[in-house]
């Protein structure tokens, strides 16, 4: 049973019970502020280093150092949102951000200095920027972009005539465009190649790793690598599907790995059962896929695989084989890249899909409203109260409440440690660097940072675009070293009015859906247990897989869901530490429910109708419980099923999310 007990008082707490237990920080804070392993991405350092510096040079040796500093601030954003790895989708998530920081900074400059109607503008520009951020990542981008560049548009000011500041600043991100763009010519295609090959990397230490306590760590590796390179291929298909032989090929040995996807859960039930790992050959032949598919190799390859004997040692091997046949293939039938995954919407369908989802989605409108109240209120406290802020306060706001970045709580204590380490080197370099030519040097040391913090974690970047920021805003108002206690001060009142406005007044920060979003995920389930052993959907392999994906990738969702909420404060990341096991219980059905049918797939026996049914009644009874309580109160058990039948190991699994805890009524 599973029981949120609260945090455990400890020995050492009462004054007859030895000395006290020395104060630590709460672990929500230590995770954020732990540097993420991340490899440092040289070619982007150099990128931004060129990127905030170049401008600033050009801008210092024709004596108009305000337009250098503009280009260098719409490259800062260009820069934050190079993140694709595929060349196609860096255009759009730098292209598509910046045509909406144009838009913004012109109604901000349009607005500034005009009280009311600069908060009535900023307000309505929240509103849509929270709006769109639920549609996607560069929508996401998008409305980020949008935001900040109307509140700079609004704090500063802008050269004349009002179309300067956005011109300036759609040039410095298309300057980031194209130094992104100078590889193409010779890397095209190689970010998709190591997507694909990464996915085979992270199959065969997830085959490496069965029968062990690691397997479910490196499935949920297999999900991302799966899930980043399918995003890579279709959104390149979409352009290129039908015409490009490279790109056939590409998704051929990219479909060909879902068949050793899915005989990985019965392998690895399998070693569990029999207590050793899978022989070391297996996972080496994959190993060796990965590199024939990064390095383009063709040609046959020789393995001395072990014979297979049950169901699901013949899985593996018929898999492996067949991914081998397609992978050394120099032209791979088209057949091996249909749309079974399902063909990408044309674009304006899903630009219709979007908006509808944007005006109708309740979760859209509350971001958005909640949002807008927060830049209101900074907006009104810069604009209208007779004390010296800045726009500094509702740029706060903005990066603390994006909502796909993480706790809205614990990043607004992220940033305000990381601005005050940002402030720290700020105040060094505007107090001992002299201004002019020296800022170029400086800079590109600064901006370098900011692509190698990044990775790191959201208080370290922030420590890094901090002093970039001020000194751009030093360059356009020279307030020198006098406006970094200030921004301090305005940092921690933009943290406040988000923790305030943004997190304690709204319900669902204290009541989140976490029941709901997982009896969701039970509930699809039960349906993928009922269409993997239904007969016309078991017949239909193309249906039977995008069921298979389709669920993982919501898993995946729904995993990443539950580690934001374990980063915020009690009573939130203790409810969420309670419902934590459920989650992976849940992902241990969906891979027992792929071990059973592959095992039938390969010679073992069928499930009778009525088990299925039964197993499935139980999913939907669960998931019909979870959605009646916040809390995890009692022990129930599911009854036996068959000891011989092949939905055993799924019998298991099922009993033992439904042993985790049952909520009370």
């Amino acid at each position: 049973m599973s029981r949120d007990k609260g945090p455990d008082k400890g020995p050492g707490k009462g004054p007859d019970k030895g000395p006290l237990v020395p104060l630590a920080p709460p672990e929500w804070l230590l995770k954020g502020l732990r540097p993420q392993p991340a490899s440092l991405r040289w070619a982007a350092m150099a990128r931004a280093g060129v990127a905030l510096s170049a401008p600033l040079a050009v801008g210092l040796a024709t004596g108009r150092p305000v337009y250098g500093a503009l280009v260098s601030m719409g490259a800062l954003s260009g820069v934050i949102g190079d993140t694709a790895d595929a060349y196609r989708m860096r255009i759009l998530n730098i292209a598509v951000p910046q045509t909406f920081g144009a838009i913004g900074v012109t109604l901000g400059t349009l607005v500034y200095g005009e009280g009311w109607l600069a908060v009535a503008v900023l307000t309505l520009v929240a509103l849509v920027s929270g709006m769109i951020s639920s549609i996607g990542a560069v929508a996401s981008v998008s409305g980020l972009v949008l935001l900040l560049n109307a509140v700079v548009g609004a704090g500063l000011p802008m050269p004349e005539p009002w179309w300067k500041a956005p011109v300036l600043l759609f040039l410095g991100g298309m300057f980031v465009l194209l130094l992104t763009l100078l590889g193409w010519p010779v890397r095209g295609g190689v970010p998709e190649r190591a997507a694909v090959a990464a996915t085979y990397r992270s199959l065969a230490a997830l085959l490496e790793a069965a029968g062990t306590e690691e397997y479910d760590d490196r499935r949920q590796d297999v999900t991302q690598s799966l899930n980043q390179a399918y995003d890579l291929i279709l959104a390149r298909r979409m352009r290129n599907h039908g015409r490009s032989a490279a790109l056939v090929r590409l998704l051929a040995q990219l479909n060909v790995v879902i068949p050793l996807v899915e005989a990985a859960p019965a392998a690895h039930l399998a070693a569990r059962l029999r207590g050793r790992p899978l022989p070391d050959p297996i996972p080496s032949a994959v190993r060796d896929l990965a590199d024939a598919v990064e390095e383009g190799r063709t040609g046959t390859v020789e393995w001395e695989l072990p014979t297979p004997r049950t169901p699901s040692e013949r899985a593996v091997d018929a898999a492996l084989r067949h991914a081998a046949a397609v992978v050394h293939e120099s032209e791979p039938d088209s057949l091996y890249a249909d749309d079974r995954l399902g063909r990408p919407a044309a674009l304006g369908v899903r630009l219709r899909r979007g908006a509808r989802g944007v005006l109708l989605s309740g979760a859209s409108w509350r971001y958005g409203l909640r949002l807008a109240l927060c830049i209101g209120l900074a907006q009104s406290l810069v604009s209208l109260v007779a004390v010296p802020r800045s726009y500094w306060v509702a740029l706060t706001v903005t990066f603390v409440l994006k909502p796909d970045f993480g706790s809205v709580f614990s990043r607004a204590v992220l940033r305000a440690l990381g601005t005050a380490a940002g402030l720290v080197v700020a105040t060094a370099v505007l107090a001992e660097v002299p201004r002019g030519w020296w800022d170029v040097p400086v800079m590109v040391v600064l901006a370098a940072l900011i692509p190698a913090f990044s990775t790191k974690g959201y208080a370290f970047q922030t420590a890094a675009i901090t002093p970039v920021i001020l000194l751009l805003s030093d360059l356009l108002n020279r307030e020198g070293t006098g406006l970094l206690l200030p921004r301090l001060v305005d940092s921690l009142i933009g943290c406040a009015i988000a923790l305030v406005a943004g997190y304690l007044l709204w319900p669902e920060s204290w009541h989140t859906r976490i029941g709901d979003r997982l009896a969701d995920a039970v509930d699809d389930a039960a349906r993928y247990v009922e269409q993997a052993f239904a007969t016309e959907v078991a017949e239909d392999q193309a249906a039977r897989v995008r069921a298979r994906r389709r669920i993982y990738r919501d898993l995946s969702v729904v995993r990443s869901e539950f580690q934001r909420a374990l980063t915020e404060p009690p009573p939130m990341g203790a409810r969420a530490a309670a419902w934590w096991p459920l989650v992976v219980a849940v992902e241990r059905i969906v891979d027992a429910t792929t071990a059973a049918r592959v095992r039938v797939d390969h010679g073992a026996d069928g499930p009778a109708p009525a088990e299925v049914d039964g197993i499935t009644g139980q999913l939907r009874e669960l998931a019909a419980n979870l959605r009646s309580s916040d809390t995890l109160v009692e022990v129930r058990t599911a009854p036996a099923t068959n000891q011989h039948s092949v939905l055993t190991p799924l019998a298991q699994e099922v009993t033992a999310a439904r042993a985790i805890a049952s909520p009370r009524r």
